[in-house]
């Protein structure tokens, strides 16, 4: 099955925000639910230890990602984590709701960030969670790039697959607003118009899950990205992660220079 380089309705700049907002919280209610991210957990934290990051600038972050449980379990095995949200259209209203939630911990930024051009502003450690996929090979190639020239580290980190079961599961992920609309907070009544009347979100989820399945690199495809970049003296770490109740396929990339003439890993921590 070929990759294929198609749109996904919710990204679109003509797609209204006001709906964009409602699915992405609707997007972040499931996430929530399944902790698909929770594996990744020990991989993630030995990338902030191999780097001495103790910043994250997550890009495209949507309703807010992984990162209130995730959060939680980085926070026992290494000082207090800064971490910031962006996305070229930020849900404001679901990161305020992230910040009150973590404490402060959880921070963003009010601006819409491209991902290939992040503002030399927001240093830390870079992550994305299902989103990579929405790049095309030179758009993912420049996210990479850029992350690389700014000497940040980077971790990309993708659920989704281009296989007939993960396209097939997308059709009872679409069911989902229809069961879990209602507890979705905080409760809106324009939310139950476009899930129940109008049945706008449930459509969208499907149509776009079904399109960021077919849209997701593989291993191999990741490789050839990276092998094409000018990134130095990097550490790449390529494959999939398939402890969970789902595969993550996973890029996770940081500088690495020499300290005293060993092969050690000197901290980057001046940008963190």
């Amino acid at each position: 099955m070929r990759r294929v380089q198609f749109i996904e309705l919710h990204e679109q700049p003509w797609f209204p925000r006001s709906v964009r907002d409602e699915i992405t919280d609707a997007l972040q209610f499931g996430l929530n639910l399944l902790k698909a991210y929770a594996p990744i957990a020990p991989m993630l934290q030995n990338a902030l230890d191999s780097t001495q990051c103790r910043s994250i600038v997550d890009m495209c972050s949507g309703g807010g990602g992984p990162w209130l449980d995730l959060s939680r379990k980085l926070r026992g095995n290494a000082q207090a984590l800064r971490i910031s949200l962006t996305d070229k259209y930020p849900n404001l209203r679901a990161f305020q709701n992230f910040r009150a939630a973590s404490e402060n911990q959880i921070t963003f930024h009010p601006d819409s960030v491209d991902a290939m051009k992040v503002p030399p502003e927001l240093k830390g450690f870079r992550t994305m969670f299902t989103s990579f996929h929405h790049f095309s090979p030179q758009e993912a190639r420049a996210i990479l790039q850029n992350a690389a020239d700014a000497g940040e580290g980077i971790g990309i980190f993708e659920i989704t697959r281009r296989a007939p079961l993960t396209i097939g599961l997308m059709f009872a992920w679409a069911l989902m607003p229809f069961v879990c609309t209602p507890w979705i907070r905080p409760f809106r009544w324009s939310r139950l118009l476009w899930t129940y009347l109008i049945p706008v979100i449930p459509l969208v989820f499907l149509f776009d899950g079904v399109v960021s399945c077919l849209r997701t690199y593989r291993p191999q495809e990741l490789r050839e990205i990276v092998d094409k970049l000018t990134a130095g003296e990097y550490q790449w770490e390529i494959g999939e992660h398939s402890s969970g109740k789902a595969p993550i396929t996973y890029l996770i990339g940081y500088p690495q220079t020499r300290v005293a003439g060993s092969h050690s890993r000197k901290a980057t921590a001046a940008n963190c």
